[in-house]
């Protein structure tokens, strides 16, 4: 049967279609790719494509731009409508439209004010096939008021009463960030006793002493235009009399026992209670009749606010806050109601149909109250629109059937309620088109033999066409138990052979027409280290060679590389490189390691690596000599500002001449007792200039140095004091990083001591939004490491920098660095998951990327959680524990390894930044196809008769899908250790024991037994038993003479073993000179009596042999009596990977590893060996 793609009218498992092409399968949501092939003739109605928000707040000293963007063939034309109306933009000379595009621009910054733009504004992109919409898109400038003008009277409470500051900012738009600071820009401590409420008001439990201040300021920031306004100052004293009479807690706020709240799905609720009282409350909070949700909860402003992220309708009921001191508590109940803003359920999606062909618009939507479903074409209420025959409008569907090309219109949903809205469009296009084939031709693909092969076939047409795959000249098809051929036309050869080389020829038809393309498929042999480095174990001084013997593909070209340590080998003289040999000569220390031969061809590659350890080579006597005396006499002379002349007298050498001489200095003013490197002379000089900093109280010593070693320290010289002076350097090391999302903390490493050049050391710590035009904001702390910035927008980059000073001055002019501020959680989940099933123990997820700006942080990657939620084999649903996978970076795509056969699995990906995860995507099934079974768990002989052996066995403990039947291989052992003709017998799934009737009695029989699926055997268990003895013939046998009890026979045994003690000898000093004898008849007794096939779909490979492991076997002993029984395990297997696990994976998430079969082993010079297939043939080898 040919290898065929049908037409499908449904939406296809998005885990077989790659990204990489085109989803032309797709009827149900099928866009035209406008691909350069297609342009020239291909139509398609507008697509908007971006657009300003809904809720658009423009900077009014900056040019107003709404954006409209739209694809379609031919190109759409714009237009525009204000508050409801046509806009005629040629009419106003400040109006311009950006070319090619419908993007407004509005020229306010040489004339014009923003306020006569306001309104609601609507973009329509058209073109012959129909007309897309933008949302509304509401235009409003900010603003950001001054205070009003007010006399605040000084307040004045005793130690112990409570208070609110009232802040009561200007009304702005966007509303202003609030934030309480003093006259030095300062911003005031909080505590449990004072902080900010959510309306900005600044609350005291009960005041303090302390409190006492003048300058309680509350600053209004409008982010929008990068303004700050400050109310009046308030001056607060307290009077430090007897505390006010210790009380229980009383809200001020909110007020009374109850309150409502209402909050949008999604959003963030949160619900505040300030509590006053003496000694400071506790604020707790319970829900009633349930349990705050863990991963949405958090407590802020000293648990004062509790916060729910995301939150639902399951989030409405009463929220309870207690505020407790030991005099007493108060409670309130806070009602909430979570109401919802319509969100989608189902999106329209773009329909592409042939002419006559049925489909669907679908436009579901929720929220609370229930949004209202309209439906518009082209712009225009449908039931005013043209009549059409061929649509039908069932609620928030529109069903069409028997469509024509000249129906072809842009649909668009709205789904409304009193909180907001939805807009999609979704055209419906109706096309013509014979089969196109986008791949382009004559590609030549090169895989790497015993490797999956993959040949592309992207194809376009209407109706959907069929795909068939040929290869060769003469058309031969392509069929199914070979090839896979996946949905968006692409030919998978699972493992690519020699003979898989050749021409093959994809063909796509449809009742237009048909268009086929022809692609090239080379193999090529694997590249293969054959004589690998060896360890090595030198000396030092000596000479040491690694040797690496490569086989590839004679079309292709390696290139061999040797590494030290997995980087670059020395570039020394001494390290030599040839075609197959790396020399190291006069070998040091330093040159011990691990050498590695890597092969890279533009194929594949592979790598191999030797340790080479250095030993010392045997000491011989030497002279003795003795480390320098130390020097004396220290003198200062020359002292000046910055530099001072030292002298010195020599110490003895001992009979080693001094090489030089080592300053070391000590600042008695900041490090007393603490010495430092200073200087190195010749040890002919006796005398060093020495260079000095501002502002150190310098002692001096000096030590020697010759070839034995150095001299102990010589007495230290008198003190020096130099002068201060401004500094010279600024902190290092400097870095702005935000710990919340609304801060950003500056750091640095401050100069010590020796470094600030004088007393009064500070720092001048200046900072600015880097994309902004603000002037730098600076302040000047005392020396410390750090300085937090608060009220930032969150994760907005900053330049930064800070200078030093002291008393004296200035340090120079700092570099500037950047930083970020603090990161929040992201707020958007990966779209468009999907998972493609490789095989049975492997699936490829893909998903689009969330946009960057709904990171808000640094991007760090992507995490994949999955589960298997049922076994399809025992169709019982059974949840287990997630396993985790993390992408890093940006990728889009990764592999799951190690999944279980013939199961049920779902998975969900997130965005993660360095705050932590992002939301969820919804979650994804998936199926995994049958694999092989494992071996039978075990097999066990019974009731052996004189004809018959009765065999019983339990199941696989795996069976990675559905049993089909069990395969019994035997044969009889002769007492010459041959073995007889094989049976091969097919026994039923459903059985667990067999009898086996009509054997030879007394006879030792080998057993191979085997489970099937449908997709192939599984591994074989194995064992041996003998039927039972003629009572008859043994009763003979025992009425004989006892040959065992003649003199005769003693002397021959006697005799016999004497031969066999000296055989022994003879061997055993045979062995030590390094002879070998060939035991290949022995270990091929009892290895298996056919080849075990390679297995595909569980990820693992049976083992590999040479031809003569597979022919029937001659001799063997056999096997243990005890009837052990041992499984033929797989010698590889996939292993769970993720995050603190064995398993490696590259960037783009593949499994990295190699499989092989067992490795020939070279044969010694004139004599043959194999590696011994199995324990017993080890057990009966010789030596």
């Amino acid at each position: 049967m040919p290898l065929k793609i049908m037409p499908k009218k449904k939406h296809l498992s998005a885990g077989r279609v790659p990204l990489i092409l085109f989803l032309c399968q797709m009827i149900g949501a099928l866009d035209v790719p406008l691909d350069p092939k297609l342009l020239d003739d291909l139509v398609q109605p507008p697509t908007i494509t971006q657009q300003s928000p809904k809720d658009y707040i423009v900077d009014p000293r900056e040019n107003i731009v709404i954006q409209c963007e739209a694809k379609g063939k031919p190109p759409p034309s714009f237009s525009w409508t204000r508050n409801g109306t046509h806009f005629d933009i040629d009419k106003d000379p400040l109006v311009t439209m950006k070319p090619g595009s419908g993007t407004l621009i509005i020229n306010i910054i040489t004339e014009g004010k923003a306020e006569t733009y306001e309104g609601v504004y609507q973009c329509t992109a058209r073109n012959e096939r129909g007309a897309a919409v933008s949302n509304n898109i509401v235009v409003r400038p900010s603003r950001s008021p001054l205070w009003t003008k007010e006399r605040l009277e000084p307040i004045t409470l005793r130690n112990g009463q409570s208070l609110v500051l009232p802040c009561r900012p200007p009304i702005g738009l966007p509303p202003a960030i609030i934030f309480w600071m003093d006259n030095s820009f300062q911003r005031l401590p909080q505590s449990e006793r004072v902080s900010q409420g959510l309306n900005g008001d600044l609350y005291f439990s009960n005041v303090l002493p302390e409190d006492t201040r003048e300058d309680y300021i509350c600053y209004a920031r409008f982010n929008h235009t990068q303004t700050i306004q400050q109310k009046q100052p308030i001056s607060l004293k307290v009077i430090s009399a007897k505390p006010s009479k210790e009380r229980p807690p009383t809200f001020l706020t909110p007020e009374g026992n109850e309150s409502l709240k209402e909050e949008l799905r999604g959003n963030v609720l949160s619900l505040e209670c300030i509590a006053e009282g003496l000694p400071t409350p506790i604020i707790y909070w319970i829900k009633e009749d349930g349990t705050l949700p863990v991963n949405r909860t958090f407590y802020r402003n000293f648990k004062k606010t509790l916060q729910i992220t995301q939150v639902t309708e399951a989030d409405s009921g009463n929220y309870q806050c207690i505020a407790k001191n030991p005099l007493g508590a108060v409670h309130h109940t806070i009602a909430v109601t979570v109401k919802a803003a319509p969100y989608w359920i189902a999106a329209p999606q773009n329909l592409v149909l042939s002419p006559g062909e049925n489909g669907t618009l679908i436009c579901r939507a929720n929220g609370n109250p229930k949004p209202r479903i309209a439906w518009l074409t082209n712009g225009v209420p449908i039931e005013i629109a043209p009549e059409d025959p061929s649509r039908k409008i069932d609620g928030d569907t529109i069903i069409f059937s028997n469509v024509q090309e000249r129906l072809s219109a842009v649909y668009q949903c709205n789904a409304s309620n009193e909180y907001g809205y939805l807009l999609a469009n979704a055209f419906v296009n109706v096309l013509a088109e014979p089969p196109r084939i986008l791949t382009s031709a004559n590609i030549l693909y090169q895989v790497i033999a015993n490797r999956p092969a993959f040949l592309d076939c992207a194809f376009f047409g209407s109706p959907l066409p069929t795909i068939e795959w040929f290869k060769g000249t003469k058309g031969s098809a392509l069929h199914e138990d070979i090839y896979v051929l996946h949905d968006n036309g692409t030919l998978e050869i699972p493992v690519a052979q020699k003979d898989s080389t050749g021409t093959y020829t994809c063909v796509a038809r449809n009742k237009l027409g048909m268009a086929k393309n022809e692609v090239h498929l080379e193999i090529k042999d694997p590249t293969r280290i054959i004589k690998q480095p060896e360890h090595a174990v030198v000396q030092r001084g000596s000479k040491v060679s690694f040797e690496c013997k490569v086989k590839h593909d004679h079309t292709l070209i390696p290139t061999i590389v040797w590494l030290k340590d997995h980087g670059e080998l020395p570039n020394e003289e001494r390290f030599s490189v040839d075609k197959d040999h790396l020399v190291v000569t006069d070998v040091s220390d330093d040159d011990g390691g691990t050498y590695t031969c890597a092969a890279n061809t533009t194929l594949d590659r592979v790598s191999a690596s030797a340790v080479l350890r250095v030993v010392a080579p045997t000491p011989t006597p030497a002279p003795i000599y003795d480390v320098p005396n130390p020097p004396f006499d220290l003198e200062l002379t020359n002292q000046l500002d910055k530099s001072v002349q030292l002298t010195w007298t020599p110490g003895d050498d001992n009979n080693s001449p001094i090489t030089k001489f080592i300053i070391e200095y000590e600042d008695a003013m900041h490090e007393a007792g603490v010495w430092h490197h200073q200087a190195e002379v010749s040890g002919t000089q006796t005398t060093a200039q020495l260079k000095l900093s501002p502002y150190v109280n310098y002692s001096f010593r000096v030590m020697a140095e010759n070839n034995i070693g150095r001299s102990v320290p010589s007495e230290a010289s008198e003190q020096y004091l130099t002068k201060a002076a401004e500094p010279d350097q600024n902190p290092t090391a400097v870095e702005g990083l935000g710990t919340e999302p609304d801060n950003l903390v500056i750091t640095w490493k401050p100069l010590n001591g020796f470094e600030s050049n004088g007393p009064g050391l500070q720092y001048k710590v200046s900072w600015r939004q880097k994309d902004g035009d603000d002037e730098w904001t600076s302040v000047v702390v005392a020396n410390v490491s750090k300085y937090i910035v608060s009220g930032t927008p969150t994760f907005v980059p900053y330049l930064i920098k800070v200078q030093a000073l002291n008393d004296v001055g200035f340090a120079p002019e700092p570099a500037v660095v950047m930083g970020h501020s603090g990161e929040d959680l992201p707020m958007v989940a990966p779209g468009n998951v999907r998972v493609n099933v490789v095989n049975s123990t492997l699936a490829e997820v893909h998903w689009d990327p969330v946009p960057l700006k709904s990171v808000r942080g640094h991007l760090q990657g992507y995490r994949i959680y999955y589960w298997k939620v049922q076994s399809s084999s025992k169709r019982n649903r059974r949840h287990i524990e997630k396993k985790i996978l993390t992408f890093q970076g940006s990728k889009t795509h990764g592999m799951l390894p190690g999944l279980q056969p013939y199961s049920h699995y779902f998975l969900n990906v997130r965005v993660v930044n360095g705050k932590g995860e992002g939301p969820a995507s919804s979650d994804r099934g998936f199926h995994t196809p049958e694999g092989v079974p494992s071996a039978p768990s075990s097999l066990k002989i019974v009731n052996p008769t004189l004809d018959s052996l009765t065999l019983e066995w339990d199941p696989p403990s795996h069976p990675n899908g559905v049993l089909t039947e069990y395969t019994l291989k035997y044969q009889p052992i002769n007492s010459t250790h041959e073995l007889g003709p094989l049976v091969d017998l097919k026994i039923p799934a459903n059985k667990t024991r067999w009898t086996l009737k009509n054997l030879n009695f007394s006879t030792r029989y080998k057993f191979y037994f085997y489970a099937q699926t449908s997709v192939g055997s599984g591994s074989q268990i194995t064992e041996e038993a003998i039927t039972t003895v003629d009572e008859g013939k043994m009763a003979m046998a025992s009425r004989q003479v006892d040959i065992a009890t003649q003199g005769w026979f003693i002397g021959l045994m006697c005799a016999v073993a004497l031969l066999i003690l000296i055989l022994l000898i003879v061997c055993f000093v045979r062995r030590n000179k390094g002879g070998k004898y060939p035991v290949k008849e022995k270990e091929d007794a009892h290895a298996d009596p056919e080849i075990q096939p390679m297995k595909e779909d569980d990820g693992t490979f049976g083992e590999y042999s040479d031809a003569e492991d597979h022919k029937p076997l001659k001799k063997g002993s056999r096997t243990p009596s005890d009837r052990t029984v041992k499984k033929e395990d797989s010698d590889d297997s996939l292993v769970d990977y993720g995050e603190g696990v064995n398993g490696q994976f590259n960037e783009d998430g593949s499994f990295i590893g190699q499989y092989s079969g067992k490795k020939e082993k070279e044969p010694a010079e004139g004599n043959e060996s194999s590696e011994a297939p199995s324990p017993v043939n080890a057990m009966n080898s010789f030596v």
